[in-house]
């Protein structure tokens, strides 16, 4: 068995948010390096570290010399190569000369045919790389590819990296490889925990370095194992006080970066500060101190906290009592902001939205306030629900951004104008939507509850879509800085899956209407429009519904999105009809006949133009079958709809077997046409099923 090669770079505190990443890529590209020469096999496994000091990476079964290869090099055209004389041109001798190749050797070359010209190839034995001679550079390579926003230098050098650095271990079992990275040179000395460890560490072999690193140096080398270590401990800490944990995104991993050697204290603050909303407390315990909230049975903040702590000591008091000690300030400017915020009313803040630019071509906030008040009133209109509320909510959905707590942590608007609101007397169904305006903000994230809430989340994301597309501001490529296609995907959600029974184009229209004239310069129903579906595709796609089902569907450019769930489960039950793809097919050659025919030249179609039994048949299916379609659509049962458009396969078939469309006579050509364009919207009533076909 090959020995183990280790790779440690030790440098000063990493950023914590990146280390993960910085971790797996470090170890990635030094693995991707060894594949590239041969020194390891592709796929084989490796492990990688992180800590607050340190990225390392341990590969089993490296070789020292990798095995020698022959290689076989295209040179360039024969007729390029040589010379009338059969002797070789100055082309090749520049090119073997570039290539360290002999003029000599060109007697040894194999002509082969390459596309369409006779080209000489070069085969040679390629010496194996040896792993002392290219670690070094792997592992600078390596460093030059990690996601690294900024680097610096330290000291007299010309070094760069995004931490100062100040070891670098290179071990293939118990052998140091020699090399130079970041003016370091290699060696088998690494440092454990800056207060714990027990000083230096010299490392027998490779394969000692985790066990080393915990035993003698205090430090939990792998990130995963550190971070499990930690959740673990939370775990028992919470269930030991009956309590669960509030959970962060990217907590757990940050406090991982920030320790080597976890230890979880329970902390505690005084209950006094509980009359501050839990999540102004939360959000400064996780924000500023990096602490996990603790919640009772009902979800209610208590007065302790755990404290994830990078030493393990017999009594922790000190440090306890030191965090409470950091805590408490923030604690207190938490409820100080929550006081003087309430002295005033949310609706005595509006003046002061006046001076606030929402952007340079669309106004104010308070302008945009005026905006989403008419649109959210108009949008309950159309709900029958309760229009002064929704009017009320869109007109205080803002104010909370001029208080001195969202100032502080802007995290919090919504919440805090929810909490003022109901300080302030107002309705309570105006204070929620006032919270739950801004949402879904994420995938997956809860929608508005309640109309009232519904309309005036869609006026906040429909007038915001509106205004940047009015003024060419559309999201290209994976440039969104305005978050438009999270407003959309909003939009969408709330249409669909409330559901709710508004007519997109509708809304985007009163959106519109919103607008001073002149302010919208850049045409906005259809493009937005086309941009909403083009969402509503990867919304519906990510819900499991087929591609070619969807296809079907928004090519009618549906504006009621809260049917269009209901015209999928239509066209995947349809599909699995025998008629189906018959169908679909016909469909797509009606589609084609209709395009290419002039439009004045197709009449509706009159029963005493028909002639032939199969188009006398078709016809009389068609009207019959059309109202009942037109019911079925009309009460939203397009399963119904399309299960009765199935029966008419049989005439369909005939038809086309026995009928020729584009006959001579203009009369009867344009009689058949009608028949076609009549069947033709009605197998299209719930979806355009030619893109069904295969």
């Amino acid at each position: 068995m090959n020995p183990t090669l280790l790779v440690e770079l030790l440098t000063e505190e990493l950023p914590p948010k990146a280390l993960a990443r910085l971790g797996e890529v470090f170890a990635a590209q030094i693995h991707a390096g060894l594949v590239e020469r041969k020194l390891v096999a592709a796929g084989s496994d490796y492990r990688w570290f992180a800590t607050p000091r340190r990225l390392a990476i341990q590969v089993p079964g490296v070789l020292a010399v990798a095995p020698d290869a022959t290689v076989v090099e295209k040179i360039m055209p024969v007729a390029v190569a040589l010379d009338a004389a059969g002797q070789p041109s100055p082309a090749l001798l520049k090119k073997l000369a570039a290539k360290g190749i002999a003029a000599s050797e060109v007697a040894k070359f194999e002509k082969r045919m390459d596309g369409k010209s006779e080209t000489f190839f070069y085969e040679a034995s390629v010496k194996g790389a040896r792993l002392d001679d290219v670690l070094a550079g792997i592992v600078a390579d390596a460093l030059k590819k990690l996601p690294i926003p900024k680097l610096m230098r330290w000291g007299d050098s010309d070094h760069q990296f995004v931490r100062p650095v100040h070891g670098l271990v290179l071990l293939h079992g118990d052998r140091i490889v020699a090399g130079e990275v970041l003016g370091l040179t290699s060696g088998r000395v690494t440092r454990g925990h800056r207060f714990l460890s027990s000083g230096e560490i010299t490392l027998d072999s490779a394969e000692s370095y985790e066990d080393a690193l915990r035993t003698q140096g205090k430090v939990v080398a792998s990130f995963a194992e550190r971070r499990a270590s930690i959740e673990q401990q939370l775990a028992a800490q919470a269930a030991a006080l009956g309590a669960t944990i509030n959970r962060a995104d990217g907590l757990l991993d940050e406090v991982t970066a920030l320790v080597e050697w976890p230890v979880v204290y329970v902390g505690e603050f005084e209950a006094e500060y509980l009359e501050v909303p839990q999540e102004c407390l939360i959000l400064t315990m996780q924000q500023n101190q990096k602490y996990f909230p603790l919640l009772d049975a009902a979800g209610k903040l208590i007065n302790k906290f755990l404290i994830v702590s990078n030493m393990a000591v017999a009594d922790p008091k000190h440090i306890v009592g030191g965090n409470a000690r950091v805590v408490r300030p923030r604690l207190s400017d938490a409820r100080f902001f929550f006081n003087q915020d309430r002295k005033a009313t949310l609706a005595s803040r509006l003046d002061r939205l006046g001076s606030v630019v929402y952007h340079n071509k669309l106004g104010s906030l308070l302008a945009r306030v005026d905006r989403l008040e008419a649109l959210a009133q108009k949008i309950a209109v159309r709900l029958s629900a309760n229009a002064s509320l929704a009017a009320r909510a869109a007109r205080l959905a803002k104010a909370d951004l001029v208080t001195d707590m969202v100032g502080e942590f802007p995290e919090l608007q919504g919440i805090m104008g929810r909490y003022y609101a109901l300080h302030d007397g107002e309705d309570a169904a105006v204070a929620d939507a006032i919270q739950s305006h801004y949402q879904p903000r994420f995938a997956g994230d809860a929608l508005p509850a309640g109309n009232i809430a519904c309309a005036a989340a869609l006026a906040d994301k429909l007038d915001a879509l509106t205004g940047f597309f009015g003024i060419g501001q559309i999201p290209t490529g994976d440039k969104d800085p305005f978050g438009l296609r999270r407003a959309a995907l909003g939009v969408l959600r709330i249409l669909m899956e409330s559901p709710l029974p508004l007519d997109l184009a509708d809304l985007i229209a009163d959106a519109q209407a919103g607008f001073a004239p002149g302010v919208l310069t850049q045409p906005v129903s259809e493009p937005l429009l086309d941009f909403m579906l083009d969402r509503l595709r990867g919304l519906l796609r990510d819900a499991g519904y087929a591609q070619d089902a969807i296809e079907a569907v928004l090519a009618q450019r549906p504006t009621r999105i809260d049917r269009v769930p209901a015209r999928l489960d239509a066209v995947r039950d349809f599909q699995r009809l025998p008629e189906a793809e018959a169908l679909a097919a016909a469909n797509k050659r009606i589609g084609n006949i209709l395009r290419k025919a002039d439009a004045a030249a197709i009449a509706d179609p009159v029963a005493a133009l028909f002639d032939a039994p199969a188009e006398k048949a078709l016809f009389e299916r068609v009207v019959q079958i059309s109202p009942v379609v037109d019911a079925y659509v009309a009460a939203e049962d397009y399963a119904a709809a399309l299960k009765v458009l199935a029966g008419v396969r049989v005439e369909v078939d005939r038809f086309f077997e026995d009928v020729m469309v584009m006959a001579d006579d203009a009369a009867v050509r344009a009689n058949r046409l009608g028949l076609l364009r009549a069947l033709f919207r009605e197998l299209n009533a719930v979806a355009d099923l030619s893109r069904l076909a295969a």
